[in-house]
C-alpha cells in the first residue's frame, strides 16, 4: 500500500515539472505541489513503507514451519 502511494505520489510530482516551463521557479514549484493532496500522496506512502519496515510486528517465527 506504502509503495502504491509512492508511487501515484511520484507521478503527480514528476507531471508537475512541467510548471517550470510556464515560467515557475523552483520555490514556487514547491509552494504549488504542498497544497496538492496527489503530490501528498508521496510523503504518505513513504512515510508506511519506513514504518512498515522499521516497527516490528507478527511472529517472531512466522518463516519456520
Amino acid at each position: 500500500m506504502g509503495f502504491g502511494f509512492t508511487v501515484i505520489g511520484s507521478i503527480y510530482l514528476i507531471s508537475y515539472l512541467n510548471l517550470f516551463s510556464f515560467g515557475y521557479n523552483f520555490n514556487d514549484y514547491v509552494h504549488f505541489i504542498c497544497g496538492q493532496i496527489e503530490c501528498l500522496y508521496f510523503l504518505i506512502g513513504i512515510s508506511i513503507m519506513l514504518l512498515s519496515i522499521y516497527i516490528p510486528g507478527g511472529k517472531k517465527d512466522e518463516l519456520c514451519l
